[in-house]
């Protein structure tokens, strides 16, 4: 297969929905794989190691920090999260397509180490961004979780502004008003840029 692999940026503030968009679009999509996060904070109810994370301690994560094994890492509200490099480099070569679920924090990031050391990567990212619909409604989403202390859902609120306000460095936009339809937006966007691959000269379409 000619074709190189495309990665799926998907990235939004903490109760805009974005990990149950993907999750949705994982089951349904086909070729599409996941790619699995370091994370020193704890499983939440219903996470699997190895699946949902790589959960790890503060030690262990430094330790990839130490050894640079790590496309992006960051510290999110208090815990640290981090995307191995070569699981992505190696998929991409071998054209399959994958899609993160990272951090806003992530994403510059990303563009960062693929600007030093990861250029091979440049043409291969797609980058979308989850909006909720409006403030109030993320608050809403957030409290509803009943999974978070109040200084952590207060500690959220405070970083949306930031997070919103890095719009620009995505390719596409979804406000997520209702999950089906936030859903087939994205199915859509990963259909679209599947189309601009099979388009190169010497591609071959992913069928």
């Amino acid at each position: 297969m000619n074709r190189t692999g495309i990665v799926f940026v998907v990235s939004g503030p903490s109760g805009a929905g974005k990990s149950t968009i993907c999750n949705t679009v994982l089951k349904t999509e086909p070729n599409l794989r996941f790619s699995v996060s370091c994370t020193t904070r704890a499983a939440r109810r219903g996470e699997i190691d190895g699946e949902d994370y790589h959960f790890t301690t503060p030690s262990g994560f430094q330790d990839h920090v130490d050894k640079g094994d790590f496309l992006e890492y960051a510290e999110v509200h208090g815990h640290m999260y981090g995307t191995l490099a070569a699981p992505i480099s190696d998929d991409v070569d071998r054209g399959l397509d994958i899609l993160l679920d990272i951090d806003v924090q992530g994403v510059s990031h990303i563009q960062k180490a693929i600007d030093l050391r990861a250029s091979h990567l440049t043409n291969a990212i797609c980058y979308t961004l989850i909006l909720p619909p409006s403030r109030e409604e993320l608050e809403r989403r957030l409290r509803s979780r009943g999974t978070e202390a109040e200084a952590t859902i207060k500690r959220r609120l405070e970083a949306v502004e930031f997070e919103l306000g890095q719009w620009r460095c995505y390719d596409y936009l979804v406000t997520n008003n209702h999950v089906d339809l936030a859903i087939e937006d994205l199915r859509r966007i990963i259909l679209a840029e599947r189309m601009k691959i099979a388009r190169m000269p010497g591609a071959t379409p992913w069928n």
